[in-house]
């Protein structure tokens, strides 16, 4: 059943992103990262608004790509984490999808299928130690790839870096060089750039590139929140970079609650007012995605006023202090988050990242107008 809160979408505001994505690094192509849901705002939507805006469209797995090519997208789309069987590497070939191949297995698959795919790209573990193939069997990779007929129309090179949201990390410069001499005689094009690597301008590869192409994966910066927002200290909001937001939550306040000195509000009575106040009871908990662990001083937008969090969040309420508001009512709206509250500044609140809060709001949200 719908709950009263809502999600309203901004189309026009990822593609006023991509759009910041591209003034980052001009004449690099741009795989737009619409995985996990489209960062939770919907597959499907977040590939309307972005597909003709991009060179190509990036999911996580092969049936985020079939939903793709079953609803009519017909361009270049790029699979992350690449075949995870014999079936999956079939599926490469018939949906004519780009794979990412990180794993000597993913080479069996394909062997195994008989099949050739035209252009493919090899994930290379520079110090992530998350996905990829140690940089010194690259060229045996390679060598195997192109024996078995693999890449005839491009094998492509790329990493991932462990530390892009802090550009001054000494980790990033490992990385970037261990890529840059890897990839230096191999042929193809090249990507290390996600949204956080964008803004630290290494969308070309930084100080250290290797010649060649290079494509960037713009993430969480197409939904409006900034790479950077880490859970801490005063970091860059969307707006900082000219970053839109694309989803905007919104719950009406279903109740009002006077305050004396001395009461106490919700589980576990941990919030207690000082003074004489009000608070607001807000259609919206953590079954609906609102982070149970944010605590009291959360930033809520009321009426174009920023009033805190107070109190312990329950599974589908919260409360929000309304003193100094007299004229909020019944009915008025709160904004979780989005437009005039950039998600950043909540998640830095509930000490989480922007990440965690645009993807886990739940379905039972309705959209808004």
């Amino acid at each position: 059943m719908r709950r009263a809160a809502s999600i309203q979408l901004h189309p026009e505001a990822l593609r006023h992103n991509l759009g910041v994505a591209r003034r980052l690094a001009p004449g690099v192509p741009m795989w737009s990262v619409i995985k996990a849901e489209g960062y939770g705002h919907g597959l499907l939507w977040a590939a309307e608004a972005l597909a003709e805006a991009s060179d190509g469209l990036a999911v996580s797995q092969i049936g985020e790509a079939r939903a793709l090519r079953a609803a009519g997208f017909g361009g270049p789309l790029l699979v992350l984490q690449g075949p995870r069987d014999v079936a999956e590497a079939r599926a490469c070939a018939e949906f004519a999808l780009q794979a990412v191949l990180h794993d000597a297995a993913q080479l069996d698959y394909l062997d195994t299928a008989s099949i050739t795919l035209p252009e493919v790209w090899v994930k290379l573990n520079t110090g992530m130690n998350r996905l990829g193939f140690a940089p010194q069997v690259a060229m045996d990779v390679d060598a195997r790839l192109r024996a078995a007929g693999h890449g005839h129309d491009g094998l492509h090179w790329m990493t991932h870096l462990a530390c892009a949201d802090e550009p001054g990390h000494p980790q990033n410069a490992r990385q970037l060089e261990r890529f840059a001499m890897t990839v230096a005689e191999l042929p193809g094009q090249r990507s290390v750039a996600n949204s956080a690597a964008l803004f630290a301008g290494w969308g070309q590869g930084g100080a250290s590139a290797a010649p060649g192409d290079y494509w960037a994966r713009p993430g969480i910066m197409l939904y409006g929140a900034h790479p950077a927002s880490l859970p801490a200290g005063r970091l860059p909001e969307g707006p900082d970079g000219d970053l839109r937001p694309a989803m905007t939550v919104r719950a009406p306040i279903i109740a009002t609650q006077p305050l004396e000195p001395g009461s106490t509000v919700g589980y576990g009575a941990t919030w207690t007012a000082a003074d004489p106040g009000r608070a607001g009871i807000v259609a919206m908990g953590y079954a609906d995605g609102y982070p149970r662990h944010a605590p009291s001083d959360t930033p809520i937008l009321v009426q174009d006023r920023l009033c805190p969090l107070i109190g312990r969040v329950s599974m589908d309420m919260l409360a929000v202090d309304l003193s100094g508001l007299p004229e909020v009512q019944v009915g008025d709206m709160a904004t979780l988050w989005g437009e005039g509250l950039p998600v950043e500044r909540v998640a830095r609140a509930a000490g989480t990242i922007s990440y965690d809060l645009l993807t886990r709001v739940a379905d039972r949200l309705q959209p808004g107008n």
